[in-house]
């Protein structure tokens, strides 16, 4: 296609601002996933019942959403099931985080490349989350801050997480990698029990 005028760098500056915005946008739902939890004044056992019939819950892949700005979300992750943990392939961070802000669903985002052991991608994973300051730094942590801890703080939106880069590392081996994958997916399927979209993306360093 011909560029007239520069009218090419100017589309492709603007989409860029716009992935930027959403990238803003679903930082900042992502700040609130553990506000109520943290101002609980006591931490109550979780009784694992699902949310009550009249709670909002996020709707399926496939399903029509009212809001016409959501619309290319759905396109995007129209080959992607709601609740799924699977490699990043030709999706794009921004086209992601985009995706998220315009259905109103939680955005995640760590990036673990420079990371060397599996305390360092804990921590890489903890900080970016924006996790409580508590964490234990395993994976039963890890899993209860995206299972239960989460669940306690109310009805969630949906959730989009990408985790790049993940090494393998004399500290950090293959199966270290399996296993922190599986409690992502061991989450999606929490949250699948509970009609939450949970999508997870990741890539290898």
């Amino acid at each position: 296609m011909t560029d007239i005028f520069g009218l090419g760098d100017a589309l492709a500056a603007r989409e860029e601002r716009g992935a930027g915005d959403g990238w803003q946008r679903a930082q900042q739902q992502a700040q609130n996933l553990y506000d109520n939890v943290l101002t609980m004044p006591q931490r109550q056992e979780l009784t694992h019942k699902l949310p009550p019939a009249n709670a909002p819950v996020a709707m399926p892949a496939g399903a029509g959403w009212a809001d016409g700005t959501s619309e290319g979300a759905m396109n995007l992750f129209k080959t992607v099931r709601p609740n799924i943990v699977q490699s990043i392939r030709a999706f794009r961070v921004p086209e992601l985080a985009q995706a998220a802000a315009d259905l109103g669903q939680h955005f995640l985002y760590a990036n673990c490349a420079h990371c060397a052991s599996k305390a360092e991608v804990l921590e890489t994973i903890a900080t970016s989350f924006i996790f409580p300051k508590h964490f234990g730094k395993n994976f039963d942590a890890l899993a209860d801050c995206l299972t239960d801890l989460i669940y306690k703080a109310g009805p969630q939106p949906g959730f989009v997480i990408v985790l790049e880069g993940l090494p393998i590392a004399q500290k950090f081996d293959k199966e270290g990698r399996e296993v922190l994958l599986d409690v992502f997916r061991d989450a999606a399927e929490f949250w699948g029990e509970r009609k939450v979209q949970f999508r997870v993306f990741y890539s290898f360093a």
